[in-house]
């Protein structure tokens, strides 16, 4: 079976004050077919048998769902390979021999608090500031009772796809978290049960994702180069657009005026 050799360096930081640098490591005997994470695995095993600290990275499900693997790979969120997230990433994307930097995302919200790991606390702090819709509770109603056009539940699913890792953050030059922001309000405002909170939900999180010194979105488009969902900067569009008409008229008189959507 072929193995593979690569040359890491990776971004080791004791604490969120601790200076950081990154620490070169020669990891022979790798399977091409590891995950990205997996090979940080082997790395660690090898670390720890050493009696040295091992590499401290964020994962959960491995199965690009959760969005907790962001790694910026080569100055790259995710890795080379587009839609896809780091524990999706396999070695064989990476030449035998290559040289590869790994750091954590680099965002003033995402403060590191050791090696790989950021605090990503802002984004929980955006979804609690309107992520939520007011729907009865109970039975699980007909399918067909509220009807919803396949154009719109379309674009909801895809806006829904948002895994939540950061990688729009780290990938755009402002920091900006719009792209986030942005799908979470999607998909709920484009299906009937999201719409009663739909303008207050965007003046809520809009004003969040402020307060959490996100930079501003200038439409440079790298977030969605970087998405491993692939979602688009449409959604960041429709945001403003909401938040135009929530600001100028008022929440309440938005919904007065379309009959409390």
């Amino acid at each position: 079976m072929t193995t593979m050799h690569l040359r890491l360096r990776v971004w080791r930081q004791a604490g969120p004050t601790a200076p950081g640098r990154l620490v070169p490591y020669d990891v022979a005997d790798l399977s091409p077919d590891m995950s990205f994470l997996e090979m940080l695995d082997v790395v660690n095993e090898r670390l720890i048998a050493k009696g040295e600290e091992p590499i401290a990275f964020d994962h959960d499900c491995r199965e690009g769902i959760c969005g907790s693997c962001g790694l910026m790979i080569n100055g790259v969120p995710h890795g080379p390979m587009r839609g896809t997230a780091t524990c999706q990433l396999h070695l064989r994307s990476f030449r035998d021999g290559a040289e590869i930097v790994v750091e954590p995302w680099r965002a003033k919200a995402f403060p590191v608090v050791r090696d790989l790991v950021v605090d990503r606390g802002a984004f929980d702090r955006i979804i609690a500031a309107g992520g939520y819709i007011s729907a009865r509770t109970g039975g699980v109603p007909d399918a067909n009772a509220m009807l919803v056009p396949k154009d719109d539940a379309d674009a909801a699913m895809d806006a829904a796809a948002c895994i939540g890792c950061g990688a729009c953050v780290a990938a755009c030059p402002n920091a900006s978290a719009s792209l986030f922001a942005a799908a979470k309000i999607a998909h709920l405002g484009l299906v009937p049960q999201g719409q009663p909170e739909r303008s207050k939900r965007v003046l809520r999180m809009v004003s969040q994702m402020d307060m959490e010194a996100f930079g501003n979105c200038t439409n440079i488009g790298e977030c969605q180069e970087a998405c491993p969902k692939l979602i688009s900067i449409s959604v960041i569009a429709r945001m403003n657009r909401d938040f135009l008409r929530a600001s100028v008229f008022g929440a309440a008189e938005v919904e007065r005026r379309e009959g409390g959507l």
